[in-house]
């Protein structure tokens, strides 16, 4: 398949800075959203940025935000606001029909909200009034467990202690959050296989690392932050891959704004060497012919191998009974391809593997962060420097979230250590993930839904059946700074309680007070505002769990609620003794510019697994298992009249957004300015004898339940993309109604938004001329 250049000039630049410009502008936040620009990711006084969760250098620099940082902070300063006047402007139907676009810019929510049925729509209410029916409404469940408590990755580590310590004295353990829609195979297959379900890198072994293979991951749009220290890593001779179906435009080059020669001169730094184009779901296959060859070749590192793990034999048994046909028709590979990386694996002394959701949101997503891990135990890569396991989390603090408690599966140690700590007995029972909770909620088992930030229904497969759903509860709690669509789907009661942003100061009657967060590399960091607040009405959600918790659990329970929500270094004494690492964090939060790193076992070789030892991983699922789903849906197919009929699609967000926030419309390295198109390799096109402009309906049945009704998407508007053969993409979360709650990852749960098997139909043709 031929190589289309799309988008030619470097990543960033000159582009970025006009973008990031004209954003803070649509905001019409320009001078208050620059002067947090400027305070963002810096060590003394500053915020840490509210986007990605990429982290930050030693190095200290005056601006220390990429753009898409930007877009996130223009987003949160703007002065426009969702306030009494908007809401009796606009009737919760007429929102309904208005775009996530349109809601982003409504402005930020500035007074606690409650839905007046009577009206349609939303009348202010006061703080008291809202805290007593939410104690009125969850004191009439029959169990704890008819209520589900979500939680989004931008909420940080304080009110996060506080939100999952609430939920737990209230009696259950339904705390699902944004990681089991994105990096749970991280979580869980880590977890397993090395003890802890976090990265085993530091930024500091990307400047030592001499081969990073990228899996499933677009830096360029979702956390540029990262290219800084690709571009860095190649020029310190680091040979850079790219495993993806898509060849992204944004890897080739990168034109650093923070370096006066590269703007004034027009240069620019390599990155990426090399595209592996995999077909959709087929990294376990690559993953298993590289393992394979180094095996068969004793390219392996059997001291590590014989001292630091366990399950060698089987995996090894596993491997040669892989046939390297199935190898190529499960990854799309040839074998010569995988063996020349095999080889360079193989050579490398120190090793990166970073991934994206790209490799997470899969069926088989746990298969392949077990087989990236395998690799790596493969060749001894772990607990060296510049070497390691590098996922990268996409939203700010939702790492840090799960190490403050926030799972809907706690382990033991954690709920003893509260136990100890409070005094309190703490719920032992499971509770729902995402996907379980949403079925619960579909089938009508909660009768509450409280969300600290995030947009749920939207970000969730089958949003739909989620938006009804919400229609038929006793209560709904949205704590938030801007409005989103999940907000507009009212139970008997639905509640908007506004809190403070990232970038606006927090003061108490105890002073002003600073937050942390933790990145995707273990470092804590602190955190603290500096804008005056866009309405006097806003709370902390650190106040508003505080203020909830003391109205729902009674004003004599001896957890100290307004005390913690007033003074944030008495939240971070209790989390000192509750959680596993953060002995003395008070003061060793202040001691460094920059915070400190959480102790990692596995990064010093000590293994908290059940062996006492690193874990190989047989895949659960047959290398071959998107093939056999394309043959399958082949079978059941009959009224497709093209050369091929079915085709793999994967979810992807456009460079105009962060998570299900849409700040405009503009995918400048995918060269579109509309989000209702279906990208397709223009080779692909031809072949189908269609051209770029055309409508087509996208239509998914799954092959294990014919009687299903068809889900339908469309018209979207074909547009080029240098895509794998067999393959398509469409925008996140619009497509989102393609996917359902039953096609998840075993053991993660993860919903399979990177891969589903749909059937294509044309239903209008382009009236430009064919090129």
């Amino acid at each position: 398949m031929r190589k289309i250049p799309i988008y030619s000039h470097p990543a960033a630049g000159w582009p970025a800075l006009i973008s990031s410009t004209q954003k803070l502008m649509d905001y019409k936040t320009f001078l208050r959203g620059s002067i947090s620009v400027f305070k963002s990711n810096q060590p003394q006084g500053g915020f840490d940025c509210p986007g990605c969760a990429w982290p930050d250098h030693k190095s200290h620099k005056a601006i220390d935000v990429c753009e898409n940082g930007i877009k996130v902070i223009a987003s949160e300063t703007m002065t426009n606001k969702a306030d009494a006047q908007f809401f009796a402007r606009h009737t919760v139907t007429e929102l309904q029909r208005w775009s996530g676009y349109e809601l982003e810019h409504s402005g930020r929510l500035s007074e606690p909200m409650y839905y007046d049925a009577a009206q349609d729509r939303y009348v202010p209410i006061p703080w008291e009034n809202a805290y007593r029916i939410i104690a009125e409404q969850l004191g009439q469940l029959d169990s704890p467990h008819e209520a589900l408590f979500y939680t989004s990755g931008r909420v940080t580590n304080e009110p996060a202690f506080l939100f999952q310590l609430f939920v737990r004295c209230f009696g259950t353990n339904n705390l699902p959050d944004c990681s089991n829609m994105c990096h749970e195979p991280t979580s869980v297959m880590l977890g397993r296989q090395l003890g802890i379900g976090k990265a085993t890198v530091k930024l500091e072994d990307f400047e030592q690392a001499k081969l990073i293979l990228m899996f499933g991951q677009n830096p360029a749009t979702n956390h540029p932050r990262m290219l800084e220290m690709l571009a860095h890593s190649h020029e310190q001779g680091c040979r850079i891959i790219s495993i993806n179906p898509m060849r992204e435009q944004g890897l080739s080059k990168f034109r650093n704004p923070q370096k006066p020669t590269h703007m004034a001169a027009g240069q620019s730094d390599d990155m990426v060497d090399e595209v592996i184009q995999i077909q959709i779901g087929g990294d376990a296959a690559l993953l298993t012919g590289i393992a394979k060859w180094l095996i068969e070749n004793d390219k392996i590192n059997h001291d590590f191998i014989a001292t630091h793990t366990s399950g060698f034999e089987p995996i090894k048994q596993w491997l040669a009974e892989q046939s390297w046909a199935d190898i190529e028709l499960g990854c799309g590979i040839l074998k010569s391809e995988i063996i020349g990386l095999a080889k360079l694996v193989g050579d490398s002394p120190a090793t990166i593997c970073t991934w994206g959701m790209g490799i997470t949101q899969h069926v088989q997503g746990d298969d392949n962060v077990a087989m990236i891990t395998n690799l790596l135990l493969l060749m001894g890569m772990i607990g060296i420097d510049g070497a390691g396991a590098s996922p990268v989390r996409g939203h700010s603090n939702v790492q840090g979230d799960r190490t403050m408690g926030i799972h809907e599966r706690p382990s033991k140690s954690l709920l003893d250590s509260l136990e100890r700590v409070f005094e309190h007995p703490m719920p032992q029972e499971h509770g729902y993930d995402v996907v379980t909770g949403a079925k619960a909620l579909i089938a009508g088992k909660l009768k509450v839904f409280m969300g600290m930030g995030g947009n749920y229904a939207v970000a969730a497969p089958d949003t739909t059946a989620i938006e009804q759903a919400l229609t038929t509860t006793q209560l709904n709690i949205f704590v938030g700074t801007k409005l989103n669509e999940t907000m507009l789907y009212p139970g008997a009661n639905n509640l908007i309680l506004p809190c403070l942003g990232r970038t606006e100061r927090i003061v108490t009657t105890k002073g002003e007070q600073f937050a942390t967060i933790e990145d995707s590399m273990c470092q804590i960091v602190p955190t603290q505002g500096t804008l005056k607040p866009v309405s006097d009405t806003l709370k902390s959600e650190a106040q508003i769990v505080a203020d909830i918790a003391t109205h729902v659990l009674g004003a004599d329970s001896s957890i100290p609620w307004l005390a913690m929500s007033e003074d944030f270094d008495v939240i971070r004494d209790y989390i000192g003794q509750a959680i596993n690492g953060f002995e003395d964090f008070n003061q060793r939060i202040r001691t460094t510019e920059r915070g400190f790193h959480l102790y990692h076992a596995a990064r010093h070789r000590v293994w908290n697994t059940e062996s006492g030892k690193a874990q190989f991983e047989v895949p659960q699922y047959p290398i071959t298992f998107v093939a056999a789903q394309m043959a399958a849906a082949n079978d059941i197919d009959d009224h497709a009249d093209t050369a091929q009929k079915v085709w793999q699609l994967t979810s992807v967000r456009s460079h105009d957004q962060f998570n299900t926030m849409i700040f405009g419309f503009k995918d400048r390295y995918r060269q579109t300015d509309r989000r209702d198109v279906l990208f397709m390799h223009p080779d692909e096109i031809s072949r189908l004898g269609w051209q770029k402009g055309d409508r087509v309906m996208v239509s998914r049945q799954r092959a294990d339940d014919s009687l299903e009704q068809p889900r339908i998407l469309g018209p979207l508007v074909l547009t080029e993309m240098d895509i794998a053969s067999n393959a398509v993409a469409a925008y996140y979360p619009e497509c989102n109604d393609l996917f359902d709650l039953d096609t998840h990852a075993p053991d993660s749960h993860i919903p399979a938004y990177k891969s589903t098997t749909i059937v294509l139909e044309r239903v209008e043709a382009s009236t430009a001329e064919p090129a």
